[in-house]
């Protein structure tokens, strides 16, 4: 069974968990408005479902709730950030207001963001930079549960990146993706409902492609298109940890259970101002955007999340009754 939520009720709900759980009332906040975020696009794992795990790690002191950022400018266009062991997400807000006015005065700019914890969607961020009307560049890397190509044993996280660019007239475009075939929360969601998983999105112990969610977690992620995959998690980690001084993945604390406490993982962010380079930037896109909307089937990245939102802001979200139990349980303990 499910009971049906506004969005509205999704925010107040996780951010009543978060604070119930040790997190200060401007962290929640925000993590809070990621976590809606992510339920109205129909990313569900990294959503309501991912909210116990925050609260686990708020308890665990595996992420600090009341830390406070703190933000550098080594260079007229690049801001260092260390996150305090907090959420990626209050460091990066706290932290926008500086980066934007870098980012138009210098034209483009690279803000990274070290002692940190999961950057969840990192559509996210990107929705945040599209407000200002820039074009970004998003990278976050992740506890290691993937092999380099040829090898066997985890070094680099799913690492996701992403960009978005404004479009006159229509939804911005935004790609967010994993540097693994998929995320490891999908394989966790699967062995949780004892279904099999998709060839192609893990290997087990020996080394073996496998379509068992438990083998899989016992084993290591597959790259995202082989070689290709493998490349970008490393441009991701070398972005991160190497320009940013975070953890690299292999270094990283598990996110994914309670031990070995803060993660100390990053992200990564290149915004650049369009009005600085070729004039009228946003309508020259939303060209490209129809040229590829004329053929039948074809979609731009990002479209099904924004149909997903749109449906959501209306009529709500569907959480499932026992999930919506265990989260009312941790808002509202005793």
């Amino acid at each position: 069974m499910h009971s049906r939520l506004t969005l509205q009720q999704v925010l107040e709900l996780a951010q009543q968990a978060l604070v119930s759980s040790g997190g200060g009332a401007q962290q929640s906040a925000v993590v809070a408005q990621s976590i809606a975020e992510a339920e109205a696009q129909g990313i569900r794992n990294v959503g309501l479902a991912y909210l116990p795990t925050y609260c686990a790690h708020l308890r665990c002191g595996k992420v600090d709730g009341h830390a406070l950022a703190r933000a550098e400018a080594t260079a007229p266009s690049i801001l260092q950030v260390d996150a305090s062991h907090g959420f990626a997400h209050t460091a990066f807000v706290s932290a926008l207001p500086e980066f934007v006015l870098m980012v138009r005065s210098q034209g483009v700019a690279v803000m990274t963001i070290r002692n940190s914890y999961s950057a969840g969607v990192l559509g996210w961020f990107i929705h945040r930079f599209l407000e200002h009307g820039l074009i970004s560049l998003a990278f976050a890397n992740a506890t290691a549960m993937m092999a380099p190509v040829g090898g066997s044993k985890p070094v680099f996280g799913t690492n996701p990146w992403g960009f978005g660019a404004p479009q006159e007239g229509a939804d911005a475009i935004v790609a967010d993706m994993s540097s693994t075939a998929t995320a490891r929360v999908n394989v966790i969601a699967a062995a949780r409902s004892g279904g099999p998983i998709p060839a192609g999105w893990a290997i087990d112990l020996a080394g073996h492609p496998t379509t068992d969610p438990q083998a899989a977690l016992a084993g290591t992620m597959a790259p995202a298109a082989g070689h290709k995959g493998y490349a970008l998690a490393l441009l991701v980690d070398l972005l991160v940890a190497g320009l940013g001084g975070a953890n690299w993945s292999f270094e990283a604390s598990s996110l994914l259970d309670d031990s070995g406490g803060p993660p100390g993982v990053g992200q990564c962010f290149i915004a650049i101002d369009p009005s600085r380079c070729a004039p009228g930037f946003a309508q020259r896109v939303s060209r490209l955007a129809q040229a590829i909307a004329e053929q039948e089937g074809a979609r731009l990245p990002g479209q099904g999340r924004a149909e997903h939102a749109a449906y959501a802001n209306v009529h709500g979200v569907e959480v499932p009754d026992e999930l919506l139990a265990e989260l009312r349980g941790l808002a509202y303990p005793g």
